[in-house]
């Protein structure tokens, strides 16, 4: 189903912005559904940042159709305002203060009533297990508390559209992970959020749709699989503990890799259900059973690297080839 102006939380179209002679984002098109988590991948200098502050109202941009909470962007900044939350690569956090004190100082800037920004203050710091800690200084909490806190100080208006540039950069696993689990925590909701991550792997875990920027062009975008399929070298592979047999699927099965010191055979495969299907269907048909059957697909890290390392990726790839067995019924290919 196509995705609607109206049910969109974010629409850029032709957004660019340079600085002197530097171009850093060129004629980029964004659009991100409601309730969803959309995550822009990219190297250091890709312009992820850029875009954030750009749709978050803190940079003005050079061209392009810019509508955030449905709120058009050049004419209506101050509602688009009201709509978000932004959390930034370096925490806003005042060290000096406490984490309660800082949780009312937002609830202050955003207008809040002395009962209604204690009560805000109070539920978000315990949302966050941070109810403890409110009392001591933020500069005695760990890089994972002043995260959850800058997390926290953002919630206090509400925002139903969150910015988050890279939130876990410098966190240690517990805390990346508790971060994450935060995130869908605020999706299931109904909160749409804008990630900027240069962990692929924090992309493959929360993300309904990836953008991948490379020099200020958009190079690739879809579904954390589709990017996957736009790379090749998913194969599936068997292996077998008896040599006659694993000689024998050697020579049955065309357009295989053979490992004769492990007794496995790669086969090229994208890894989908038909493919699959087709594989054993040939392998039944030429009397072959092998000992194991695995599927080996490309990750995220194989599509940044190929995206923004300079190699050549189809944007449409076609299927994968498969084997093929001598003197296999016509019916039988798939």
């Amino acid at each position: 189903m196509t995705t609607t102006t109206h049910e969109l939380a974010i629409s850029a179209t032709g957004l660019c912005k340079a600085y002197g002679d530097k171009t850093v984002l060129d004629g980029i098109d964004l659009a991100v559904p409601t309730g969803t988590v959309f995550s822009l991948l990219g190297p250091n200098g890709a312009g992820k940042t850029t875009a954030v502050k750009i749709l978050s109202t803190l940079v003005t941009s050079d061209a392009g159709e810019l509508r955030v909470g449905g709120h058009d962007l050049a004419t209506d900044a101050h509602a688009v305002r009201t709509a978000i939350g932004v959390t930034g690569q370096f925490s806003a956090v005042d060290g000096l203060i406490t984490g309660e004190e800082n949780m009312l100082l937002m609830a202050d800037l955003h207008h809040l009533s002395r009962q209604e920004g204690r009560r805000v203050a109070a539920e978000l710091l315990e949302r966050f297990d941070l109810t403890e800690a409110a009392k001591k200084p933020a500069s005695t909490y760990s890089g994972g508390m002043k995260r959850r806190l800058d997390l926290a100080m953002t919630l206090v208006g509400d925002p139903r559209i969150i910015f988050l540039d890279e939130p876990t950069t410098g966190l240690d696993p517990r805390s990346r992970h508790n971060m994450w689990g935060i995130i869908r925590e605020l999706v299931a909701g109904g909160t749409t959020v804008f990630l900027t991550t240069q962990y692929l792997d924090e992309a493959d875990e929360l993300a309904d749709h990836i953008a991948v920027l490379n020099d200020g062009k958009l190079v690739a975008e879809g579904s954390a699989e589709e990017l996957k399929r736009l790379v090749p070298g998913g194969h599936v592979r068997l292996r077998f503990t008896d040599p006659d047999t694993y000689r024998s699927a050697a020579t049955a099965l065309r357009e295989v890799t053979r490992f004769d010191e492990t007794l496995s055979l790669q086969i090229p495969s994208g890894g989908s259900q038909r493919e699959l299907r087709s594989i054993l269907d040939w392998l039944d048909a030429a009397d072959i059973e092998a000992d194991e059957l695995t599927v080996h697909t490309p990750d995220l890290d194989d599509v940044f690297f190929a995206l923004t390392g300079g190699a050549k990726v189809a944007h449409q790839p076609s299927r994968p080839s498969v084997p093929s067995v001598p003197n296999q019924p016509k019916e039988n290919v798939r």
